[in-house]
């Protein structure tokens, strides 16, 4: 199969699954994962029309905008591409990603919620170009996994109360990532704890921060979190095998 085909075999899915639960397609936003493959095939993705890339790791995203702008003139890069970190950010990497990023996926702590506000304000000072403010999720660990990162779940409304304090950061919604093992059952209730955090969350938050994205599936599990609420899914594997 192409990667025109499975892109389209996977919005096939996505379609079917939120039309399973009374939602339409164009709730739901596909990121597609480019962790294991080259420039090459993320140009080919965007050539078939999914131009919203996913990357975990700073450093490849870096290297893949850099050589996908390279290449602008390309048929395979008609569309302009919106980067999405959906990996750690270290706080010594977030000066170079902010001005390549549309979105983070990824925030897990006050302290990182605070240094993204600095670099931010540090680099619209200095007239590099960035999108003010910086949008950004907050990753929460709803499987309780020791080897995951991110929030735990009563550790959330406080940082929401702090966004107060950043005003170069926008808090747009929730992350999170189901338990490695349980199978469908445990992801289900991941991914409804999520979303039931968010309800409660919404009318406490404040003013400056909108709870409306739930990012949360990958390949494995997606049909399961639109089912839940995803309005973001993370996709890789079933895009290029």
């Amino acid at each position: 199969m192409s990667i025109a085909d499975n892109l389209r075999r996977v919005r096939e899915r996505i379609a079917a699954a939120a039309d399973s639960c009374g939602r339409t397609v164009d709730e739901i936003m596909l990121v597609g994962v480019t962790k294991y493959v080259g420039v090459a095939e993320a140009g080919e993705l965007i050539s078939a029309g999914c131009p919203d890339l996913g990357e975990s790791r700073p450093q490849e995203l870096w290297a893949k905008s850099g050589e996908l702008a390279s290449a602008s003139g390309d048929s395979h890069t008609h569309l302009p591409p919106r980067w999405h970190l959906i990996g750690h950010l270290q706080r010594n990497k977030i000066r170079r990603t902010l001005p390549l990023v549309a979105l983070i996926h990824s925030v897990d702590s006050l302290r990182l919620l605070a240094a993204i506000d600095a670099d931010a304000r540090a680099i619209a000072e200095i007239g590099d170009n960035i999108s003010s403010p910086v949008r950004l999720l907050l990753e929460v660990n709803t499987s309780g996994e020791s080897a995951k990162q991110g929030l735990a779940p009563d550790e959330v409304e406080p940082l929401l109360v702090a966004a107060t304090t950043y005003p170069s950061v926008a808090i747009c919604g929730l992350m999170t990532m189901a338990a490695l093992d349980g199978g469908p059952e445990v992801a289900v209730r991941n991914f409804a704890m999520l979303r039931d955090l968010r309800d409660r969350l919404r009318p406490l938050a404040p003013k400056c921060v909108r709870l409306d994205e739930l990012s949360m599936g990958m390949s494995g599990d997606f049909e399961i979190a639109i089912r839940e609420g995803a309005t973001i899914v993370r996709v890789g594997s079933a895009l290029w095998e």
